[in-house]
Parts: structure tokens; C-alpha cells; sequence
């Protein structure tokens, strides 16, 4: 089984910082692509910021200079750099990533379960 581990989230004042991480982990072939979504109360899933495998990443508008989104694929893991958090932030956020498992070689689409982010004074 594959399993993407979201950790790093809680409750921040405007204008700090939050670094989350995705640990994906089980028996994975290759890792295609990371991407962290986020879900705010009543408002549908939206991208944050996506990273290919060789290819450049991509950020929402809404983050573009205040997020940067790092990967090392030795560890299997992503990372979110949050920075100059405003309260329009809070969401829960979730990580998803393209691959493979060693047992089929499929590539499918696998999510984590979330880490809240509160942006608030």
C-alpha cells in the first residue's frame, strides 16, 4: 500500500511562517508529480502549487511569492514553505502525488488526508 502523510499545520498569526511537509511512503515505483491543494470552509478543493518530476512548479496566483514548494526525492517527500500568511490561507490542506507501485507500475493519483492551517490573530 502507498500512504502520503501530511504534518506541519496549526495556528499562525498573519504574517508568520508554516513549513508543511507530504511524506509518501509503501511500495512505490516512481514518483511523477507532488502537489499540495488546499480546502477552505465551504469553497471547493483548489491547487496550491504543483511540481513535476522534471519540470518547473506551478503556483496559484493567490501564493505566487509567498510559497515555495521543495521536494526531495530520496525521501520521498514535499514540502510547502509558507510565508506572509494572511488569514485567507485557513484551509485544510491536503498533499497528492502522481506514481507508481512497484507491484503494477500503474500510474494513479493518491491524496493524504489533510493538515489544518489557521491563519488568525
Amino acid at each position: 500500500q502507498v500512504q502520503l502523510v501530511e504534518s506541519g499545520g496549526g495556528l499562525v498569526q498573519p504574517g508568520g511562517s508554516l513549513r508543511l511537509s507530504c511524506a509518501a511512503s509503501g511500495s512505490i515505483f516512481s514518483i511523477y508529480a507532488m502537489g499540495w491543494y488546499r480546502q477552505a470552509p465551504g469553497k471547493q478543493r483548489e491547487l496550491v502549487a504543483t511540481k513535476p518530476g522534471g519540470g518547473s512548479t506551478n503556483y496559484a496566483d493567490s501564493v505566487k511569492g509567498r510559497f515555495t514548494v521543495s521536494r526531495d526525492n530520496a525521501k520521498n517527500t514535499l514540502y510547502l514553505q509558507m510565508n506572509s500568511l494572511k488569514p485567507e490561507d485557513t484551509a485544510v490542506y491536503y498533499c497528492d502525488a502522481a506514481l507508481s507501485r512497484v507491484a503494477d507500475g500503474i500510474a494513479r493519483s493518491y491524496w493524504g488526508s489533510g493538515t489544518q492551517v489557521t491563519v488568525s490573530s
